[in-house]
């Protein structure tokens, strides 16, 4: 008989074991921002130990980490280093953001915020 994996390891992830993974993750990332642009081999090693780590434990990214990686060639791209990162000047404000490896662009929509009374 065989027995799927993905219900034990979702019924049995630890709480405490899941936050070492997410912190890791954290400090991987941000050691990789932060090396990106004096060593850039070393950037794209952390952050794709950090992408293992998600994959391995089953966690999903936060956004402030997924945004990091390229939608399309999945490799690390640190704003300003390896990324170009444009407002939109059209009636509906967006970010675009360039890889510097692949260049392809896409856009992150800006919401308006809506003040409560109006």
């Amino acid at each position: 008989m065989y027995f799927k994996r993905t219900d034990i390891y979702l019924t049995n992830m630890k709480p405490a074991l899941r936050q070492i993974a997410l912190e890791r993750m954290q400090i991987l990332i941000k050691n990789a921002i932060s090396n990106a642009r004096t060593n850039p081999k070393l950037a794209q090693r952390q952050a794709s130990l950090a992408k293992k780590l998600s994959t391995k434990y089953r966690i999903r990214m936060p956004y402030d980490i997924r945004i990091n990686f390229c939608k399309k060639c999945k490799k690390f791209i640190a704003p300003g280093v390896n990324a170009r990162i444009r407002i939109g000047r059209s009636s509906v404000k967006s970010i675009r953001i360039t890889c510097g490896f692949c260049n392809h662009t896409y856009r992150k929509i800006i919401q308006k915020s809506i003040t409560k009374g109006q």
